[in-house]
């Protein structure tokens, strides 16, 4: 090889060299602006996790009636104390509701929702089954539900005071909003009002029991009155839908206004007329002076008549709905 050609085979090496060391940059680069996400490299969703009934009934000194702090349509909740020393609710399914569901999914439904996060519901954490059980551990909220606020505590009323459940209402709007369209799959709960929707220590709104419904669809006890009729009129009843969700809403925040119960629909017959014909004292709960901003009172009545006294094609979103409220409260 001549003197010229090797300095020329020098200089191809010497190009070919920078080209490399080029090209490797520019892929580095590229790496760090996209990374690739494998299956280790994205976030992991905690769900809900599986519980020995031992440590269940443990935890609940057997299913003790001292541990009670609740009973429902779907089941009966104890206070527990696990082997970790966290304080939980335990949500113990009737008998007769887990024979009719024995070959459904349970376990698969309620790692489902348990993957639902937001301030305003009751996370869920986990599970136990057994023959003849099924069981939902959920985080332990100190307080009642507005239910118990509303109507059995003869002092409860006066602790909401109007701001307070303006705030309640927009709290439990933004959790039924999120059930709704913030989180995949989207999550229809089945069964709003007041008893299920619990208050914290701040009186913060947090709606519980959420997409549970598959477990009594044709149970009208406990649901009568917070369901619009369309819901029993499909074959084989429990319709559940966005906007019979949105019917129950309408109902609790009629609850939230006059102070009364829901009564199987009767609070709906009473209430309609009283809003579209504006007398509001008369709507109003009696337990509490009329503020001097009667406003957002009147807005929230509105609210409530769109949610209850129209057809299901023609009704507000909850997405609609807590736009509204989020606007009375001035909260983002």
């Amino acid at each position: 090889m001549s003197h010229f050609e090797h300095i020329a085979y020098d200089c191809l090496l010497a190009i070919l060299s920078l080209f490399l060391i080029i090209l490797a940059i520019v892929l580095i680069v590229l790496c760090k602006k996209k990374p690739v996400e494998s299956e280790e490299t994205l976030p992991i969703k905690l769900c809900a996790c599986a519980y020995p009934l031992t440590e269940i009934d443990a935890a609940t000194d057997g299913f003790s009636h001292r541990r009670i702090i609740g009973q429902g349509r779907l089941g009966t909740v104890y206070a527990a104390l696990l082997s970790t020393g966290k304080l939980v609710a335990v949500k113990r399914i009737h008998p007769r509701l887990v024979l009719s569901n024995a070959g459904f999914g349970f376990a698969s439904v309620i790692k489902t929702l348990s993957l639902a996060q937001h301030p305003n519901i009751v996370p869920i954490l986990g599970f136990s089954q057994a023959p003849g059980e099924r069981i939902i551990v959920s985080e332990f909220i100190n307080m009642a539900s507005l239910d118990f606020y509303l109507h059995e505590n003869n002092d409860g009323a006066s602790l909401l005071d109007w701001n307070r459940r303006l705030r309640i209402a927009t709290g439990a709007a933004r959790g039924l909003e999120y059930l709704h369209q913030g989180v995949a799959p989207n999550i229809i709960h089945g069964c709003i009002k007041a008893s299920n929707i619990l208050l914290n220590e701040k009186f913060c709104a947090m709606v519980c029991d959420y997409g549970l419904s598959f477990l009594a669809p044709e149970e009208k006890r406990g649901l009568a009155g917070y369901v619009d009729d369309d819901y029993w009129h499909e074959r084989g009843g429990g319709n559940a839908t966005r906007e019979s969700d949105v019917y129950g809403f309408g109902v609790v925040l009629l609850e939230i206004l006059s102070g009364r119960r829901s009564e199987e629909g009767l609070l709906v017959k009473w209430a309609l007329p009283l809003i579209k014909e504006m007398r509001f004292s008369e709507l109003l709960d009696p337990r509490l002076a009329i503020p001097c901003e009667i406003k957002p009172l009147v807005r929230l009545a509105k609210v409530a008549l769109a949610c209850v006294g129209n057809s299901r094609k023609n009704r507000p979103s909850i997405v609609q709905v807590a736009t509204i409220l989020n606007n009375l409260v001035g909260d983002p």
